[in-house]
């Protein structure tokens, strides 16, 4: 069934139609949106803009040029500026707007033309959104739209075609590739020492390690590429394929730990099946949504609709995994009471427990606090979300491996009988509490 999912995913990964990157080619389809974002870009001192527009025409097929279309570039600090001057009357189309920074309005088209290429230097360091203004009423424009950003760097000579902010995301990725290179040589070299206490989720484990791996390595190529040149060069397909196994692996790795599989019990349990029979195709849905938003650029005609369907299915797989995690807690409280191990149950308790709420705080961490700091921070330091996310998931994965490591005698849980009758005083002490 996996594998199924995996090929899937994987089919729908390169048939989808590619964008790239800084350089992004848009269609507008008999559209009257009296603003039309396309994308947005941190730019230094030395920034620039080329544009190419072709194949344009309107819906009441005017031949002549007309001024209130155009292109522009906005902060949006100043958009909110323009929209109160729009709903106090003073101009009467964005273009019109002092905090503006026209691009190419149509009155500068040459006669009978249906195409033309602009260039736009961009000395103001800062992040501005390129966007079409049509403010004639009822009007549909049809036209491809191609736009090439970058930052020129005076004492390399060298254009950079990724954000001011991402600037410095190939040389990340690349460090956290090296460090889950070393965890998992770190890894290889435990399950060799303790190979006859390992089971098959360990295998799992070190499987979830190689694709991280794989997946970052990918990561910092496709942003090295597109540094230098604006364009992926296919990177980003293989991106999105060992991201998408990457994922897969790590929710399944947590269903499968939950349920103490292979090191506490050899088999799952139907309603256990289930779980993962549900956060396997929702990581594919969640998988093909993030292509989706990541091609057509965040201002997409389709980006939010995927935005929204990639939120909720990231939460019911949040919520599925946690499920396992409680039923082991509340199976281990009732072994404690009849199979007289008290000591051992409590450890097994005890780190379930733990397991549980790092689990909690990993999800909260990556999921509401990155968003947070992605909101808030300038985009000149768009880098450090993904530092922090990425540190959260190296934390993550470091204490997964420890806590579950293999170990000599009883793997996971040191049994140690001197401590039976005090493990039994607190597990009584819990029930009391409790009650």
């Amino acid at each position: 069934m996996a594998a199924r999912f995996a090929l899937f995913v994987i089919t729908i990964t390169l048939t989808i139609r590619v964008t790239v990157a800084e350089i992004r080619s848009t269609q507008i389809r008999s559209d009257s949106r009296s603003t039309i974002p396309f994308d947005e870009f941190g730019y230094t001192h030395s920034g620039r803009l080329n544009l190419t527009v072709t194949d344009i025409s309107f819906s009441n097929n005017q031949k002549t040029p007309i001024s209130q279309l155009g292109f522009f570039l906005c902060t949006l600090d100043a958009w909110v500026h323009v929209l109160e001057q729009l709903q106090e009357g003073e101009i009467q189309c964005p273009l019109e707007s002092n905090l503006i920074k026209k691009v190419f309005t149509f009155d500068h088209l040459q006669p009978q033309a249906r195409e033309f290429t602009a260039s736009f230097s961009v000395s103001d360091a800062n992040q501005f959104t390129l966007a079409f203004a049509n403010c004639m009423p009822n009007l549909e424009v049809t036209m491809n739209v191609r736009s090439v950003m970058y930052n020129f760097n005076p004492k390399s000579g060298n254009l950079d075609f990724l954000s001011a902010g991402k600037t410095a995301l190939p040389v990340i990725y690349l460090l956290f590739f090296m460090v889950y290179v070393l965890l998992g040589t770190v890894w290889v070299y435990t399950l060799y020492r303790k190979r006859l206490t390992v089971y098959k989720v360990h295998f799992f484990m070190l499987a979830v390690l190689v694709l991280k791996a794989l997946d970052l390595l990918s990561e910092a190529e496709d942003k090295s590429y597109i540094k230098r040149t604006g364009t992926a060069h296919g990177w980003d397909v293989l991106f999105y394929i060992f991201s998408f196994l990457k994922g897969i692996t790590l929710f399944t790795l947590i269903v499968l730990i939950g349920t103490g599989w292979s090191f506490v019990k050899p088999y799952l349990q139907d309603k256990e099946k289930k779980v993962l029979m549900v956060v396997i195709p929702l990581q594919v849905v969640a998988n093909v949504a993030q292509v989706v938003i990541d091609e057509t650029g965040p201002f997409g005609e389709r980006s939010y609709t995927w935005k929204q369907v990639f939120l909720l299915v990231d939460i019911v797989c949040c919520c599925a995994v946690l499920f396992p995690i409680v039923w082991s807690i509340k199976n281990l409280r009732e072994a404690a009471k009849t199979d007289g191990k008290a000591a051992v149950n409590l450890m097994k308790l005890t780190l379930f427990r733990q397991y549980y709420i790092i689990v909690i705080c990993y999800i909260y961490f990556t999921r509401v606090v990155i968003y947070a700091l992605e909101t808030i921070t300038s985009y000149r330091y768009q880098w450090t979300s993904v530092v922090a996310a990425e540190l959260a998931t190296l934390a993550f994965y470091v204490f997964t491996g420890y806590n579950f490591r293999p170990k000599a005698h009883n793997p996971y849980f040191a049994i140690d009988d001197e401590e039976e009758e005090a493990a039994s005083e607190a597990l009584k002490l819990e029930d009391e509490f409790e009650l």
